[in-house]
Parts: structure tokens; C-alpha cells; sequence
């Protein structure tokens, strides 16, 4: 690990195992949502509405849970959210009935509510400005790696039962809730004018959200999430239709792109925003994106497939970091308010996006592809106004 700041570095990758997991129970589930989908008869729009209910629920807990990263501090909130993550795979695995899968979900949105403000907070504490884009290249790395390995452990654990994934990713979190209550320490908050010291501070408050400065990324953030998860949320029931692709086939795609991804993130990220800056490289992810959404549409060879699939992944995963980045460098000592900020914009788009694709999808298999093809051109034409901060 590059990051070490007062011998801190160990700590730091706690952090990120942390977010690992989460992601990891998350793409666990992916290659059976097809199988389970069919064991339950529950309808795509249902799926949409499930995904939907974790970002509901991740909306409403968000902007409270910003604040209680800033004021009662990071490891608090990261062990609560692990535990409560365990909880909802839990209760995913043992749900017989719609109403269970329900209150699972909603309790998953509650625990990245926590999770994630947490976590970029503590690594923003442990980094100065020019070390950020590096750190959260690896904060990316550690999403995009739960997700490459997750479908492949995923589908191979569905093979010994459908529901044996949500038991293991309930276990690694239960796991990451002790380690992180035995091993991790509260990190020192830096100085806001040692850390950033031509940046103001933020406000309490969402008013603050009205200025161009705040107002513009937020909105990116929205309508890309809201494209995103429209692409994700239908993505393994997509090519299972389309192509007929096993729990095995979706996993192995899922698995080759990811380990791609996380390569050039790791690689390239800190180097890219060097180059170019955070808002360039959003932009250029964003039409690529559009492009390759397209593509996926009407794409019929399994390494064609592949290609796509790996493009649009990569592409996605660059824009995360790229505004994470960006909004940390802004945000003074108020890491875990526009950590919750994010969050909130985030869950929004993640609200509408996974039940209009769910909706789409049973009308026709495209049209969820085509809507998030739109969104995300919307989103380049937005960013077009989106100017970097002078000091």
C-alpha cells in the first residue's frame, strides 16, 4: 500500500477489505437473480422494485448518517453498517416470501447509507490533496474487485444451493463488523487549513447544494447513477434472455471485465486525473458509455459481448472515483456531510432507475439499454456546464 501517512496504512486497508466485502456479498448475488427470480415467479419489475427499495432506504438514512460520520466519527459508523449488512444477507437468504426480500433490502440500504460516507471520510482523513485521486483509485479498486470476485464465487456456490451466497456474504460481513470493532482506530481529522486551505468549508445544510459549484456534480451524479442502475440493475436477467447465458456464463463476463477494470483503475486513475482533472475524465466516461449501451443492444458474439461489457464496466467505475475525488477535495472538514450528500444524489437515481428498467424490461428487453443510453447523454450535456473551482 502506497498510502501510509503516521503508520496508518494498515489501517487504511481495513477500511477498503471493509468495502470489499460489501461489494463482494453484493456481486455474489448476480449470477442467481435469474434462477431466483424464476424459483420465487417474481416479475422484472419486481427485481427493478427491490433495488429500488435499498436505494430508498439508503436515500432517507443518507443525509442523517453524513452527519453522524462528522460528529460521532467514522469507525462507529463502519462497524454498525457491517453489521447490519450481515443482517440483510441474512434475511435475504432465509426470505421465502417478497415481503422479507423487501426488508432485506431496505436494511442494505441502510447499511451503505452508513458504509460509505464512512469510508471515503476516513480515507480523506489519511490523505492530503494530491495523495486523494490515488486513494480513491483504490476505493474504487475495492468495489470493482467485490464484483469481479462475487459473481465467480457467486456462481459457483449457487451450483450447492440458491441461496448459499447471501449465507456467505452474511458471514464476511459479521466478519468485517468484528475486525473492524477489534482492529480499527478513529483516524486523526486534519486541520482544514493544513488540508485544504483555499477551499471553504461546507455548510450544514442542503442550501449549500443550490451553489453551481455543488449544484452541477450533484445533478451529474443523479442522472449518471439513475443510468447506471438501470444498465446493472437488468444486466444478468439481459443476457440470460437474450443469450442464455448460465449462472456460469454471467459470471465468467462479469469476472474477465472486472479484472480488467480494476487493472487500469489501479494502473491509471491518479495518473488520468493528474492529466486531465476529474471533470474531463467524467465526461469522457459518459460518452463513451452512451456509445458502447448502444453497442450492447445490438452486439450477438460472446466476445463482442465481452468487449462491451467490459468498456461500459470500466467506464462506470472511473466515473465513482473521479466525482468521489472531486467532492472531496471541496468539502474542508465536513467529509461525511458531502460524503451523505453524494450518497443521497446517488440514491435517487438509484430509486428510479431500478424500477424503470424493471417496468421497461418486461415490455422489451432493450428498452432498459436505450433509456440508459439517453440518461447518460443527458448527463454529458449537462457536464458541458460544469466548470472547475479557481481558488
Amino acid at each position: 500500500m502506497v498510502l501510509q501517512k503516521n503508520g496508518l496504512d494498515k489501517t487504511i486497508f481495513l477500511v477498503l477489505v471493509n468495502l470489499f466485502i460489501v461489494f463482494l456479498g453484493m456481486g455474489l448475488v448476480i449470477p442467481v437473480m435469474p434462477t431466483l427470480m424464476r424459483e420465487m415467479q417474481l416479475e422484472g419489475s419486481t427485481m427493478g422494485y427491490l433495488v429500488a427499495a435499498f436505494a430508498f432506504a439508503q436515500l432517507l438514512i443518507s443525509p442523517i448518517a453524513g452527519k453522524w460520520v462528522d460528529s460521532i466519527g467514522r469507525k462507529k459508523l463502519i462497524v454498525i453498517g457491517m453489521f447490519i449488512f450481515a443482517l440483510s444477507e441474512l434475511l435475504f437468504g432465509l426470505g421465502q416470501d417478497v415481503k422479507t426480500l423487501y426488508v432485506s433490502r431496505m436494511l442494505g440500504g441502510i447499511s451503505a447509507a452508513f458504509i460509505m460516507p464512512a469510508v471515503t471520510a476516513f480515507v480523506a482523513d489519511m490523505t492530503s490533496l494530491r495523495e486523494r485521486p490515488k486513494a480513491m483509485g483504490y476505493v474504487a479498486a475495492a468495489i470493482s474487485a467485490g464484483f469481479i470476485i462475487g459473481p465467480g464465487i457467486g456462481g459457483f456456490l449457487a451450483e450447492h444451493g440458491t441461496r448459499l451466497p447471501f449465507f456467505f456474504a452474511a458471514l464476511l460481513g459479521l466478519l468485517g463488523s468484528i475486525f473492524s470493532l477489534v482492529i480499527l482506530k478513529e483516524p486523526k481529522r486534519p486541520d482544514v487549513k493544513e488540508s485544504n486551505t483555499d477551499k471553504p468549508v461546507v455548510k450544514s445544510g442542503f442550501r449549500k447544494v443550490l451553489e453551481p459549484i455543488y449544484l452541477i456534480p450533484m445533478i451529474i451524479i443523479f442522472v449518471s447513477s439513475f443510468g447506471l442502475a438501470a444498465f446493472e440493475t437488468v444486466y444478468s436477467l439481459f443476457v440470460d434472455y437474450k443469450f442464455a447465458f448460465t449462472p456460469k456464463d454471467i459470471a465468467l463476463i462479469i469476472t474477465i471485465s472486472g479484472v480488467l477494470g480494476v487493472i487500469a483503475q489501479v494502473l491509471t486513475f491518479d495518473r488520468i486525473v493528474e492529466k486531465i482533472g476529474e471533470i474531463r475524465l467524467i465526461q469522457i466516461c459518459m460518452g463513451v458509455s452512451a456509445i458502447f449501451i448502444f453497442a450492447m443492444i445490438k452486439v450477438t458474439a460472446y466476445w463482442s459481448i465481452l468487449i462491451v461489457t467490459f468498456v461500459i464496466f470500466l467506464m462506470f467505475d472511473l466515473i465513482r472515483p473521479a466525482l468521489t475525488t472531486y467532492l472531496s477535495k471541496m468539502a474542508g472538514n465536513e467529509q461525511g456531510f458531502v460524503g451523505g450528500l453524494n450518497s443521497t444524489f446517488t440514491s435517487i437515481g438509484n430509486i428510479i432507475g431500478p424500477g424503470m428498467a424493471g417496468i421497461l424490461f418486461d415490455v422489451n428487453i432493450d428498452y432498459p439499454y436505450v433509456l440508459s443510453m439517453f440518461v447518460l447523454i443527458l448527463s454529458f450535456v449537462i457536464s458541458l456546464f460544469w466548470k472547475e473551482r479557481t481558488n
